[in-house]
C-alpha cells in the first residue's frame, strides 16, 4: 500500500527514537507508556534497614576480595588463637597460660594440631569461615568456662564424660560456684569481637566438591584415630610430650592435668576412658558363671526364728570425719552425737569408691552389692545398666516379705534416677523436686541451707515404718550437705559452715534414733557418707593436707556404723576396713537373713578379698569372679542365681 503524503509528514517530524504508532502497529504508543518512570507515590520511602543490610553485605564481599592475604592469614592463626583464649578462660591468667606453654611447648603444639583438624573439618563441612569460626569458638570458649566452674566448684577437672549431665544443667546450677569476674567477661568479649571482626572481613575458601569429601573424611578419621586406636595416638601423645600416666584417683586426674592443661588433658582422658570402656569378658558364659557359684550354700538363716527388722540403710550426702586429719585439730564438738550412734551401735572403717562428686557409684555399690570396679570403674554406673529388671537387693527384700522405698530429696530426673532405679525393684520411690514444686514426702519439707533438712527425711522414713504393716527395707540418700558451703556465719568460711551442717545432720540423726527406741518393731540402720565433700579447688581445705594421687587413699575412707533398738549380733560384722558394696551382705548377717548361692559367694569373697577398689589401692589385681558376676547381673544375661529366679 503506497503511503500518502501526510504519512510522510508524520513520521518525519517525529522525535528521534521516539515510539511510532500507525495504523499498522496501534500498540506502539502502549509500549512507550510502559517505559514512562512511574510517578512515585505519595508517603512511600526507601527501606533504610534493607538498604544497610545491602550495603554491608557489599561491604563483605568487596573485603573479601580486597583482602584475601589478610583474610588467609586470619584463618591460619584462627587454631592458635582459639587455642590460647581457652586456656586464658580456665587458668584466669595470661601470666599462667604462657609460663605453661613456654614450659611445655610440645602439648602446645599438639593443642594446636587438634584446634587446627577441628577448624579444617568445619570449614569443608560448611565451606563457610565464619561459620566454621562462630562453631569452634563457641564450643570452645564454653567448655573452658565450664572447666574453669567445677574446679573452682569442686576441685575436679572436666572430663568429656560429664558432659552427659549437660540435660541436668538446672539442677547442677544449683551445685555451683558460678563466680563473674571481669576477666571472664573481658576474655567473651574480646571472642565476640574477633569473630564479628572475622564476619565482617568475609573471608572466602574454594572447596571442589572432591575435595570437600575427602577433607572431611580425612579429619574424622584422625579424630576417631585419635580417641579408639592406641596404636595412632600413643605414638602421637609420645612425640608431643603429652602424660599419659593411668589416673586412678582424683588426685592422679588432677596431677595429670597440671601436666597437660585444659585441651590435651580433654583429649587425653577421651582416649584412656575409650579404652577402659566395660567390654563382655571374653569368657562370661554361663557355665562359668556355674562354676563360680558352685559353692556350698548356708541354709540355716531364718531371720532368727522368723523376726524380720526394719533395715534402713542412710547414705549421707559428703558426710565425712575430718577428724582423721589431726593438723585440721577439728573439734570433736561437731562430731559428738555422730560419735554417740557409733558408741551404741557398731562402727568401723569402709572404702567408698568415689570422692568428691559421683555419688551415683557409692548408691550402685550399696543397692546391687556390686563393685563399680567391676564395671571399670564407671563414674556413672546406671548410664550402662541394661534395661531390663535387675537384681537389685530390694528385690531380695521383696522376695522375704518386705516392703521396699528408695528416698531421695531431690529431682527424681537428676542422673536419670527415677527412670533407672524403677528397674532395681524398689516398690515405692520417693523424691522431692524443689524446681517444679511436686514432692512425694508425706510429712512437712523444710530446708537447711539450699537444700531438704536432713531432719525432715528421718521424719519421712519413721512415717515409712510406722505405715507399713510389714518389715520396711528403705535406702535413702540424703541431700542436705550437698555444696555450695556458702551459707553460714561465714559465707567466705567453706569449710566451718560444712562442719556446722553435718553437725546439724547428727542432731537430726540422734533424734531419728531416739524415735526408733520408741517403736516395737526391731530396726537395723546402716549410716554412712557417701564421700568426703566436694570443697572449692584453689582455697579448700585439701590444699592444706598436700594430699596427692599417692598418699589420697584416706579420702576414700568413710567412717560407718550399724546401729539397732534391738539385742542385733553385731559380732558377725569384719573389725577390718572392706569395701561398700560389702555392706549389704553385712545387714544380712546381722538379720539372719536366707541364702542364695550368689549371696554365699559374696559373703566368701567378703573374708577373702575384703577391699576391691582401684581409688582406693590401684595395685589390687583384678578378680575374674567378682568382674563376671557384675557384668552378668547388671549388664548380662543374669545366669546367676537372683530374686528374679522367683
Amino acid at each position: 500500500m503506497a503511503e500518502t503524503p501526510n504519512d510522510i509528514t508524520e513520521i518525519s517530524s517525529a522525535p528521534a527514537g521516539a515510539a511510532v504508532q500507525t495504523a499498522e502497529n496501534p500498540a506502539m504508543e502502549d509500549v512507550a507508556a510502559k517505559k514512562k518512570p512511574e510517578p512515585e507515590k505519595p508517603g512511600k520511602k526507601p527501606n533504610k534497614f534493607m538498604q544497610a543490610i545491602r550495603a554491608f553485605n557489599d561491604l563483605r564481599q568487596k573485603n573479601s576480595e580486597r583482602f584475601k592475604l589478610l583474610n588467609l592469614i586470619m584463618l591460619i592463626v584462627f587454631p592458635i588463637y582459639i587455642t590460647c583464649m581457652a586456656e586464658i578462660i580456665q587458668a584466669k591468667k595470661i601470666s599462667v597460660t604462657a609460663s605453661y606453654f613456654a614450659g611445655h611447648p610440645t602439648v602446645f603444639l599438639f593443642d594446636i594440631l587438634i584446634a587446627g583438624v577441628i577448624f579444617v573439618f568445619l570449614l569443608a563441612l560448611f565451606r563457610i569461615p565464619w561459620l566454621a569460626v562462630l562453631i569452634e569458638s563457641f564450643t570452645y570458649v564454653a567448655l573452658s568456662i565450664v572447666e574453669l566452674f567445677k574446679y573452682n566448684t569442686n576441685g575436679n577437672h572436666l572430663l568429656l564424660s560429664d558432659l552427659r549431665l549437660a540435660k541436668n544443667a538446672k539442677s547442677l546450677s544449683s551445685f555451683a560456684y558460678i563466680k563473674i569476674t571481669w576477666q571472664l567477661v573481658l576474655c567473651c568479649i574480646i571472642a565476640i569481637l574477633i569473630f564479628l571482626f572475622i564476619y565482617c572481613m568475609n573471608p572466602k575458601i574454594k572447596f571442589k566438591p572432591l575435595h570437600r569429601v575427602a577433607t572431611a573424611l580425612g579429619c574424622i578419621v584422625f579424630g576417631l584415630a585419635m580417641i579408639i586406636f592406641p596404636k595412632f595416638y600413643n605414638p602421637v601423645y609420645k612425640v608431643f610430650k603429652v602424660d599419659t600416666t593411668s589416673a586412678t584417683n582424683a588426685f592422679l586426674f588432677n596431677e595429670k592435668f597440671d601436666n597437660n592443661s585444659f585441651l590435651a588433658f580433654i583429649v587425653q582422658t577421651a582416649s584412656e576412658s575409650y579404652e577402659n570402656r566395660l567390654v563382655k569378658p571374653d569368657d562370661y558364659n554361663k557355665d562359668n558363671v556355674n562354676r563360680i557359684l558352685d559353692v556350698k550354700v548356708d541354709k540355716s538363716g531364718d531371720f532368727n526364728g522368723g523376726v524380720k527388722p526394719n533395715v534402713i540403710f542412710i547414705m549421707s550426702e559428703s558426710m565425712a570425719d575430718f577428724r582423721v586429719f589431726d593438723q585440721l585439730d577439728v573439734p570433736d564438738s561437731y562430731y559428738e552425737l555422730f560419735d554417740k550412734a557409733c558408741k551404741e551401735g557398731h562402727s568401723g572403717r569402709i572404702i567408698t569408691p568415689t570422692y568428691a562428686s559421683w555419688t551415683v557409684r557409692a548408691e550402685f555399690e550399696l543397692m546391687f552389692g556390686l563393685p563399680v570396679k567391676g564395671l571399670n570403674d564407671a563414674n556413672m554406673p546406671q548410664r550402662i545398666l541394661a534395661e531390663h529388671s535387675l537384681p537389685a537387693m530390694a528385690r531380695y527384700y521383696n522376695q522375704w516379705g518386705y516392703n521396699t522405698a528408695y528416698v531421695h530429696p531431690f529431682n527424681s530426673t537428676f542422673y536419670s534416677r527415677e527412670k533407672v532405679y524403677s528397674r532395681f525393684g524398689f516398690k515405692d520411690m520417693i523424691y522431692h523436686d524443689d524446681q517444679d514444686g511436686t514432692t512425694d514426702f508425706a510429712v512437712d519439707v523444710e530446708h537447711y541451707g539450699t537444700y531438704v533438712d536432713d531432719k525432715s527425711v528421718f521424719d519421712e522414713l519413721l512415717y515409712l515404718i510406722k505405715d507399713s504393716d510389714e518389715p520396711m527395707y528403705i535406702h535413702t540418700t540424703t541431700m542436705q550437705n550437698h555444696q555450695p558451703y556458702d551459707q553460714g556465719e561465714d559465707p567466705n568460711d567453706e569449710f566451718g559452715n560444712y562442719l556446722q551442717w553435718i553437725q546439724h545432720t547428727f542432731e537430726g540423726l540422734d533424734s531419728f534414733l531416739s524415735e526408733l527406741k520408741k517403736l516395737d518393731e526391731p530396726t537395723l540402720v546402716f549410716f554412712v557418707g557417701d564421700h568426703f565433700p566436694s570443697l572449692r579447688g584453689e582455697t579448700s581445705v585439701y590444699n592444706q593436707l598436700e594430699l596427692n594421687g599417692e598418699n589420697c587413699d584416706i579420702l576414700y575412707e568413710q567412717t560407718y556404723f550399724f546401729w539397732a533398738n534391738y539385742d542385733a549380733d553385731f559380732s558377725v560384722i569384719p573389725e577390718n576396713k572392706y569395701s561398700f558394696f560389702y555392706a549389704p551382705y553385712v545387714a544380712l548377717k546381722i538379720i539372719d537373713a536366707p541364702h542364695d548361692a550368689f549371696i554365699e559367694k559374696m559373703m566368701k569373697m567378703l573374708e577373702k578379698l575384703p577391699i576391691y577398689s582401684t581409688a582406693y589401692d590401684a595395685d589390687i589385681p583384678e578378680n575374674e569372679d567378682l568382674d563376671i558376676l557384675t557384668y552378668d547381673r547388671v549388664i548380662g544375661k543374669i545366669y546367676s542365681t537372683s530374686p528374679l529366679d522367683d
